[in-house]
């Protein structure tokens, strides 16, 4: 036994210590990956040209019957919205890594108990995949009879050829992801190399 925890110890020390020059990696493909989603979502909500929300975006963010209803709606679109944006671009060039993936944590934490804890937790409704709640379950004989008329009464392998057709569920489970992902670069910070932190750090602290 000791043999064998010895040996695991020499590959760790040799191999994978000697790879710690590249843990800058990782942080980046997260920052990569949350970019673009961030930048999207906030500029959805933000009209660049007045830097103000679109009034569709302050109603939904107000509306009881069909929108989220929030208190103080133009306030929080443009918390959430900028939060996004300003997150996106503080991603791409590393800067205040830890510090922005505050807010975004509490903006996909609000997104998700707001706009989408009713409907569970997956974003794709599959019946057959776990934490599938009655919701999803319904959503199957729906999707199913929505190929059937597909099939009858239009082209299906047209239709279908780019893609299969799904039922959008809208659950947490995007928001529970990008939360994660932030909380990640939270503990890790932006990375080696590839990020304006890293070379601040390494000109104004002290080893």
């Amino acid at each position: 036994m000791n043999k064998i925890i010895s040996f695991f110890s020499d590959i760790q020390q040799n191999i994978i210590d000697r790879l710690q020059v590249l843990d800058g990696i990782a942080p980046l493909l997260l920052r990569l990956y949350l970019i673009p989603i961030f930048w999207m979502a906030g500029t959805n909500k933000i009209d660049l040209s007045t830097l103000m929300p679109f009034e569709n975006t302050v109603a939904w963010f107000g509306n009881p019957d069909w929108g989220l209803g929030m208190p103080f709606p133009a306030l929080m679109a443009f918390l959430a919205g900028w939060t996004e944006i300003l997150g996106a671009v503080f991603l791409a060039v590393g800067f205040a890594v830890r510090w922005i993936s505050v807010p975004l944590m509490i903006t996909m934490l609000v997104a998700a108990f707001s706009a989408h804890w009713d409907n569970g937790w997956q974003a794709i409704a599959d019946p057959g995949a776990p934490f599938a709640n009655e919701r999803v379950v319904e959503s199957a004989e729906r999707l199913s009879r929505a190929k059937e008329i597909l099939r009858s009464n239009g082209n299906y392998g047209w239709l279908t050829e780019k893609g299969s057709f799904v039922v959008l569920n809208n659950g947490i489970e995007f928001a529970a992801t990008y939360f994660l992902m932030c909380l990640t670069l939270f503990f890790t910070g932006a990375g080696r190399f590839f990020s304006i932190d890293y070379w601040l750090r390494r000109q104004y602290v002290p080893d």
